[in-house]
């Protein structure tokens, strides 16, 4: 390609070169900047080997770098996968081997911990951000050569996330489903993107705050998004409630989307320290990841205006439905609407469609819902069925109207601070300690970050460990997030009679009188 594609980062650079694009604290990036950065950093990339259907592994914080790589990736046509960045260097080699990683750039603050991930596997490049090591190519190096001529992306890399399941161990989904195979396929599949942009598409006059990682889909989508609307992006590497509203008040950010956690945050300042900065330019907040309380959207509702919504969807599905700011009211504890495209079905333990108003396991069918994970064998159908349904593992209903209310999870899944946490890895990592015999992991409640993880371990006849023990053998196994908070020492597990463990006898007094469980 020789000329850039609409509402691309090329076309920006032409239309208005030095406009901001990125703001960083007191670093502030102009479209051409980003775009030249973008060029320089794809043929350094270029140079390494990597080549179109390459997978570009991107282990970054929130911050400018991350659309630099997104941009370089798109010039030369590679697959991106967003990882984690607190990761140890064994769950970070699995996902890498499973892959099949090409290269990966990281802004780790000591790289030289990380080489354990990558000895013996065939990366073409390790590359580094900030800070020189041996075997680390940094980003000043990749960057240093200008092309002869400037690249141009046909569209955004297609974008690799990991997500575990009841398995325990991580599963690659390429975002955006299977590809549209006929005109009718690719015209829903546009409905569909259309109806998800809906109401929190940027504006050309917005200014985004980025507060979400890029290892979740609504990171990159967020950056995506303000790119095709040539609006400028402010970052906010670590969340602060104050820095957020400072933010705010000074680069009168307009809209801005992230968990329920984060807003919990700000509303735990100090009245007179919210007070005291000026966010009137806020007209779209967005929130998803996790249950919102309504007590906390009242608040939101005082301090910011009508200006919420809400997003339901998964890593394999998409975006399901969504909750509008004019919906709030009238539905506040649903999960709004389903998007245009997407189909819910309610079904009992047999597969069965129940009516509206029954609670059952929620089934979906949208346009880019996943037939299989990368390098997977197909979905079965119990996980996929004959019709396209995907089984979320989620608990719900639907009522007269078409709104969906989510109140459970069939699966085990925990979600602490709107991040995915699955027990089944935690499970496997604790039973590696000597003196567990078995152990269950379930999610408590935790006012701030909605679930914390909480372990019940059994111990081998004869043998002895106290909590502590087993929660310093989880530090080497097991990123800081998916460490379980407390850890109880059981006589017995409670299980039934073929020896399945009872979970929800462990799980139950602690949600009793809630009302929702999840």
């Amino acid at each position: 390609m020789t000329e850039p594609q609409p509402a691309s980062l090329e076309h920006w650079a032409r239309e208005k070169p030095d406009a901001p694009a990125m703001i960083e604290g007191d670093r502030v990036i102009t479209w051409k900047e980003w775009n030249d950065a973008a060029n320089r950093l794809a043929e350094g990339l270029a140079a390494r080997g990597l080549v179109a259907g390459d997978v570009l592994v991107t282990r970054m914080q929130i911050r400018p770098e991350w659309p630099i790589a997104s941009a370089a990736a798109g010039k030369l046509g590679l697959r991106l996968l967003g990882l984690n960045w607190r990761l140890t260097p064994a769950e970070t080699r699995y996902v890498l081997t499973n892959s099949g990683a090409h290269a990966i750039l990281c802004d780790d603050a000591d790289p030289a911990a990380l080489a354990p991930a990558f000895e013996g596997l065939p990366l073409k490049l390790a590359g580094s951000v900030d800070v020189a090591a041996d075997g680390f190519v940094t980003f000043e190096e990749l960057s240093a050569q200008a092309p002869a001529q400037p690249r141009f992306a046909a569209r955004n890399p297609p974008l690799i996330l990991y997500t575990s399941g009841t398995t325990g161990l991580p599963k690659g989904v390429v975002m955006g489903g299977p590809g549209a195979e006929d005109p009718e396929a690719r015209r829903r599949l546009a409905e569909y993107h259309q109806s998800v942009a809906g109401s929190r598409s940027p504006r050309p006059d917005d200014v985004m705050m980025i507060v979400l990682p890029m290892h979740h889909g609504a990171g990159p989508g967020a950056i995506w998004g303000a790119t095709a609307r040539g609006a400028p992006m402010v970052f906010l590497r670590r969340f602060d409630p104050e820095e957020a509203l400072r933010l705010i008040e000074r680069h009168k950010v307009t809209a801005w989307t992230g968990v329920p956690t984060m807003y919990k945050r700000i509303a735990g300042l100090p009245p007179e320290v919210v007070a005291k900065y000026d966010v009137s330019s806020i007209r779209a907040l967005g929130v998803g990841a996790a249950p919102v309380p309504y007590s906390l959207k009242e608040w939101i509702i005082a301090t910011f205006g009508e200006v919420l919504s809400e997003g339901y969807g998964t890593t394999e599905t998409g975006m399901l439905t969504a909750l509008s700011s004019e919906m709030q009211r009238r539905k506040p504890d649903s999960s709004g609407l389903p998007h245009t495209h997407v189909h819910i079905s309610i079904r009992n333990g047999d597969g069965a469609e129940l009516a509206a108003g029954q609670e059952g396991e929620i089934w979906v069918k949208t346009p880019v819902v996943i037939r299989q994970y990368l390098n997977a064998k197909p979905l079965g159908p119990d996980t996929l069925d004959a019709d396209g349904y995907f089984r979320t593992g989620d608990v719900g209903r639907l009522d007269e109207e078409g709104y969906l209310f989510i109140t459970d999870r069939a699966k085990d899944m925990i979600v602490s601070g709107g991040v995915n946490i699955y027990p089944a890895e935690i499970e496997a990592a604790i039973l590696t300690h000597p003196a567990v015999q078995d152990v269950a992991v379930i999610g408590v409640p935790n006012e701030e970050f909605g679930e914390e993880v909480k372990a019940f371990c059994e111990l081998k006849p004869g043998q002895a460990a106290a909590p502590d023990d087993i929660a310093e053998h989880c530090k080497t196994a097991l990123a800081s997030y998916k460490r379980p908070r407390t850890i109880e020492i059981v006589a017995e597990l409670p299980r039934n009679t073929m020896g399945k463990l009872l979970k929800r006898e462990l799980r139950d007094p602690y949600w009793k009188g809630r009302e929702r469980n999840v």
